[in-house]
């Protein structure tokens, strides 16, 4: 008898938990912080274990070392960063020169790809990617993403007591390929709000985040189908509408509007040129 009670007591809390996501929208997550960084280490072994999908950058050691010790560290330190001793947040990068794109996993590792890098003009631009990803991960869109796709099972597996190793292959196998890199329209925007929040408090421009997309816009890249820009736009959606929302908040918040070819404080271009661009020849 009390099996059954268990098990209309899990189903009742599986119905209530779906009708409330459905109803409201609101982001719920079943995974916890420590869920988040046990998958992330999953997902970084399977992405390991790939080197022809995920070559791992080999070359000049002083390339990677800059951006973590100059741009990636000095965002992690942005007063409104939450996570920091919390998540295993690490750089890695990977070489593929023809792909303009980065990604973030559960638990704070974030990839940036040399195309991407090649393609930036300054370390504004950077970190305005790297505050992009690193809100990916605060913010947990992808552990929210499995509870919307594999909530409802998944919470009926743990209350009725069975194997929850499954559930963390079934996340594993979530992140393989491009699954991965698919946020939604309100993940991507949320990012892009919150990597503003981040280098309002660093030495960095903080609309750093649309200098990307103003490039792409002017050189007539935006809905390209070039292979360099395919992977991009097909997991980032409406470059030019991102560009108008992060100005409007830049204003509203008082700063002035910079452009990816501007020269003003917090930009950092000969530095990026020298320390980063010239290196990666």
């Amino acid at each position: 008898m009390q099996r059954y009670k268990n098990f209309f007591a899990g189903f009742m809390l599986v119905v209530s938990v779906a009708y409330f996501t459905a109803c409201s929208g609101l982001g719920i997550n079943l995974f916890s912080d420590k869920d988040d960084v046990n998958l992330g280490e999953q997902v970084h072994q399977e992405i390991m274990k790939d080197p022809q999908e995920y070559p791992i950058f080999t070359g000049d050691p002083s390339i990677k070392q800059y951006i973590k010790d100059r741009i990636f560290d000095h965002v992690l330190a942005a007063e409104k960063i939450e996570k920091r001793g919390i998540y295993n947040y690490q750089l890695e990068i990977i070489d593929k020169r023809d792909v303009l794109n980065a990604f973030a996993i559960p638990g704070g590792r974030v990839y940036l790809y040399t195309g991407l890098l090649k393609y930036l003009d300054s370390e504004a631009a950077l970190a305005g990617v790297i505050g992009h990803e690193i809100a990916h991960a605060e913010r947990r869109h992808a552990t929210q993403r499995m509870t919307t796709q594999y909530g409802a099972s998944m919470l009926l597996s743990l209350v009725l007591g069975q194997n929850p190793g499954e559930i963390a292959e079934i996340a594993a196998n979530l992140f393989v390929g491009l699954s991965l890199l698919s946020n939604s329209r309100a993940n991507e925007d949320e990012s892009d709000q919150y990597s503003i929040e981040y280098l309002k408090s660093t030495r960095y421009y903080p609309g750093g985040v649309k200098f990307f997309f103003e490039k792409m816009q002017a050189e007539g890249l935006v809905g390209s189908g070039s292979p360099g820009l395919e992977t991009f736009l097909s997991t980032h959606p409406d470059p030019v509408q991102r560009i108008t929302i992060t100005n409007q908040r830049l204003q509203q918040m008082g700063f002035p509007i910079y452009s990816y070819t501007s020269d003003g404080d917090g930009i950092y271009r000969a530095e990026y040129k020298r320390n980063i661009l010239d290196k990666l020849k």
